[in-house]
């Protein structure tokens, strides 16, 4: 069997951080994805696609990366379900990320480059 998804977008908000119990950095983004067809208005409409990232991944991407960055992101499409404050249960459909690429985009507004 195969699962494996590629994809490149430009991200929707600026990433946050979070760690899990244990320590681990984990990292959920939801990347914006162009149609390649035009729609009756003769505009493009875009996907939004959740991606989740761990580890060195999720550090690098908040390190380097805000809100209109292009990445490029490799990995497994996954579906989970959970139940919500309501009791009503709600299900997921994500790609957990097994690579991710930064491939340009809007420099961020809140780093400044340094050269020593």
């Amino acid at each position: 069997m195969l699962n494996q998804v590629t994809l490149v977008g430009r991200l929707t908000k600026k990433p946050e951080l979070r760690y899990t119990l244990d320590g681990k950095a984990v990292l959920n983004v939801t990347l914006a994805l162009n149609r390649q067809y035009r729609n009756s208005a003769g505009e493009y409409d875009a996907d939004f696609v959740l991606c989740t990232l761990w580890n060195k991944a999720a550090e690098n991407t908040v390190k380097y990366c805000t809100k209109g960055s292009i990445l490029g992101v490799v990995g497994q499409l996954q579906t989970r379900n959970y139940e919500n404050q309501e009791g009503k249960k709600v299900y997921v459909t994500e790609v957990v990320a097994n690579s991710v690429k930064f491939l340009g985009g809007k420099p961020s507004e809140d780093r400044e480059l340094h050269t020593t």
